[in-house]
């Protein structure tokens, strides 16, 4: 099969990995969370060979996240799993979780339910990185996001950028507490919450 490609993942993998290289440094298992093309778990496992890079998305998306990891032929990439925050989680823990560009596009329940899920699957000290674009104080960073979020009500009304602020608050109800917000390109963010 022609494998998928979303050329967001070439644009954001480098600004992202320099994130991950400094906070990912003594993990050792990784959880990505809605991992779409499985661009980024071929990029990420190669990058750091001391993880071990566990993709997961919908059933729907397995067969292009299985031809990127097939072609890449990587020691640590273990076969991508299906997962979605509605039904059952994994059996496993992580110390480490990655999840990008998937806040805006699950409702905003999912996005609730993928929180409370975490502390489940999470070990003492795992971390969360988050990367996307996000409001603050209940307003657009930029005109950029303005636009992305219109775009997404268009595809569907229970998409949007959501609030920092509001997501903080279920990373801390979820025993999360956050440790960098950093800015990234094109007014994305990524955000880092420990289990404390």
């Amino acid at each position: 099969m022609d494998k998928p490609n979303a050329p967001s993942c070439e644009r954001n993998r480098e600004p992202i990995l320099a994130v991950l290289r400094e906070h990912f440094a003594d993990r050792r298992r990784v959880l990505e969370i809605g991992s779409g093309t499985g661009q980024h778990a071929v990029f990420f496992a190669a990058a750091l060979p001391q993880l071990e890079w566990q993709a997961s998305d919908r059933p729907e998306n397995l067969p292009g996240i299985r031809a990127w990891l097939d072609e890449a032929a990587l020691p640590n990439t273990p076969a991508p799993i299906a997962f979605d925050v509605s039904g059952a989680w994994p059996g496993q823990r992580y110390d480490a979780v990655f999840s990008a560009n998937t806040l805006h596009i699950m409702s905003w329940a999912e996005d609730e339910r993928l929180f409370a899920g975490l502390p489940g699957i999470m070990s003492e000290d795992a971390k969360l990185v988050v990367y996307g674009a996000f409001n603050y104080g209940g307003r657009f960073t930029s005109e950029s996001n303005a636009a992305f979020d219109a775009w997404l009500k268009e595809r569907g009304a229970h998409q949007g950028l959501r609030d920092f602020e509001a997501v903080d608050a279920l990373a801390r109800a979820a025993g999360l507490r956050l440790v960098e917000d950093r800015a990234m390109p094109s007014n994305n963010r990524c955000l880092v919450w420990q289990r404390a």
